[in-house]
């Protein structure tokens, strides 16, 4: 079968598990006057439930990593085209430093406690970087220049698959809790979930304000992923020049380092700031970034292994969940900090 029928197919089944999503949100309306769970996490569930007792084979993981992947990613870049300038100037400078502080505390205790957990350097930076700035992306990048081994990167991407749905489903729940404005909602998804295509997933359910406002915080984080690569790259070299062993370090790339998606949100975002992009265009790509975004959920529920996590020990398992635990608590200090509302 060619990639072309491959890619058809996995996008068919994920498309009916999308219409599946659709429709339980139209009966959850239906029977309780609202809807409870959103079609967004409704295609997660199923996704991961029909993951649970059926491993797609190589024929449809084509067009299921293709709906996880590029679609996804294509809806985060059209999402630009909804940041609008005045949410921009509301953000200000103090937030900005202090999603970057967020993120640099995060990754200084998340490798400490891995350390202190007894886990090798590398592992520990790889959960750190993960866990602190935008999960796979983050660990991808990192990987090559600490000369990571293909089953850290493997644990530490199983850890988030998994985790990154978690958090997806359990931030609404959060917001409850604590009672949280939609912006400061956006700024907790922002910090704290790993994938910048998953803040859309978190936030959309809630308000657009919610989602604007996590995938800037979210881009802020995923923008300082270069300089701390760099840094990890300069003291690996240093580290090899003094005779240390180790796998060779790869230099890090401007591709690696800013994906095309983040690329295209930006630039939509300034065309939308400088009134450039038609204004009959809004609503359109409104709807088809969430159609994608609905459509991907699905698709990435298809892709997680639960067991994975299982087979990574329950070391790296409480590291991860303690590194995550501790950024959620960095995350909503800060909102507390700045009185975001």
């Amino acid at each position: 079968m060619t990639g072309c029928r491959q890619r058809v197919l996995g996008l068919g089944l994920c498309a009916g598990l999308t219409l599946l999503a659709l429709a339980a949100q139209a009966a959850e309306v239906v029977w309780f006057g609202r809807a409870w769970l959103e079609a967004l996490v409704v295609a997660i569930l199923i996704g991961s439930a029909v993951r649970t007792f059926w491993a797609p084979s190589a024929t449809w993981k084509v067009g299921i990593d293709f709906s996880a992947k590029f679609l996804l990613e294509l809806a985060v870049a059209l999402l630009g085209a909804s940041m609008s300038s005045a949410l921009l100037a509301s953000a200000g400078a103090a937030l900005l430093a202090g999603v970057a502080s967020v993120v640099l505390l995060a990754l200084a205790f998340s490798y400490g406690l891995g350390r202190l957990a007894g886990l090798p350097h590398r592992m520990a930076t790889l959960i750190a970087c993960g866990n602190s700035i935008c999960g796979n992306s983050a660990i991808a990048a990192v990987a090559p220049v600490i000369g990571a081994d293909s089953k850290d990167v493997a644990a530490s991407i199983a850890f988030t698959a998994v985790l990154g749905v978690g958090v997806v489903l359990g931030l609404p729940l959060v917001e409850q809790v604590f009672h949280l404005t939609p912006r400061s909602y956006g700024v907790l998804a922002g910090l704290t979930v790993y994938a910048v295509p998953q803040v859309l997933a978190a936030t959309a359910p809630a308000t657009s304000i919610s989602a604007q406002m996590g995938t800037l915080v979210k881009l802020v984080r995923v923008l300082m992923l270069g300089p701390i690569v760099l840094a990890l790259s300069l003291i690996a070299a240093r580290q090899q020049g003094k005779g240390e062993g180790g796998k060779p370090v790869e230099r890090p790339t401007l591709g690696r380092l800013v994906p095309w998606f983040i690329i295209g949100f930006l630039v939509l975002a300034g065309l939308r700031s400088a009134g450039l992009f038609p204004t009959p265009w809004l609503a359109p790509t409104a709807q088809i970034a969430g159609s994608l975004t609905i459509l991907s959920m699905a698709a990435l529920g298809l892709g997680v292994d639960v067991r994975a996590v299982a087979r990574a020990g329950a070391t790296v398992s409480l590291v991860v969940v303690g590194s995550l635990l501790a950024l959620g608590g960095l995350a909503l200090t800060l909102i507390r900090v700045l009185v975001i509302v």
